[in-house]
């Protein structure tokens, strides 16, 4: 459990702590909350096979014509931080 914890600690100071001015206590559980929403929900997890931890993996493409059809819609979070992309129905 140390190791998978050290893991997340990383990546949160990587992706959004280092990156973040913190102002106080509060921006600072608000910031975490918004983090660990992301990184359960959305952000790709290389065990998962670049699915998240509460997300089914997606159907891959089999075929070309698909490809050119793809409506890719991103939502910033945290003014900008955290990216999160999905395809548009």
């Amino acid at each position: 459990m140390n190791a998978i914890m050290e893991r997340w600690v990383r990546s949160c100071r990587a992706e959004l702590l280092d990156r973040t001015l913190i102002v106080n206590r509060t921006h600072l559980m608000h910031a975490l909350r918004e983090y660990e929403s992301f990184f359960n929900e959305h952000g790709s997890h290389r065990t998962l096979h670049a699915a998240a931890p509460l997300r089914p993996l997606p159907q891959p493409i089999t075929e070309p014509e698909q490809l050119n059809d793809l409506d890719i819609r991103r939502r910033d979070r945290l003014g900008g931080i955290l990216h999160e992309y999905q395809r548009a129905a």
